[in-house]
């Protein structure tokens, strides 16, 4: 748990930014990440998210630590979002993943190749990485991927 910081101009724009009253934007950009994290499809009971200029705080119960990363992810990878406050715990803990900023160039094959030593290893990183990434070749700078240890 703790803070992980991501690009704040970067990733899905789900978020209203057309609102007048900070609080009310606030409470809109927190709705939209929630119901963004709810689009996963992932069972986090009691999931609450509250967002405050740049800052996401994320709490609930993930039934996995691959879970709780892909709701980290989903919220942090969201434009408008500069770093998430992670106060999620999980039901069965599991080792941690590392976690990848992709950089302007970068693949699949050659994150794989650098985190692996083996470039065809790449769909271990997609499939860790679903629902978020829905195409191998669509990531992006900036975006931040789950990298598993390999079993």
């Amino acid at each position: 748990m703790g803070f992980f910081d991501f690009v704040k101009e970067a990733g899905d724009k789900v978020m209203n930014r057309d609102d007048d009253k900070q609080a009310e934007l606030n409470a809109a950009k927190a709705d939209s990440l929630a119901g963004h994290v709810m689009g996963l499809g992932l069972d986090i009971e009691n999931l609450e998210v509250t967002f405050d200029d740049g800052l996401a705080v994320v709490s609930g119960v993930a039934d996995s630590q691959a879970d709780r990363e892909k709701v980290l992810l989903k919220v942090g990878n969201t434009y408008g979002v500069a770093r998430v406050d992670d106060r999620l715990t999980v039901e069965i803990p599991e080792p941690e993943a590392v976690f990848y900023t992709v950089k302007s160039g970068d693949t699949l094959g050659g994150i794989a190749k650098s985190q692996y030593g083996n470039a065809g290893k790449y769909p271990v990183i997609f499939e860790a990485n679903k629902p978020m990434l829905t195409d191998p070749n669509k990531i992006y700078p900036g975006q931040v991927l789950r990298i598993p240890a390999l079993d």
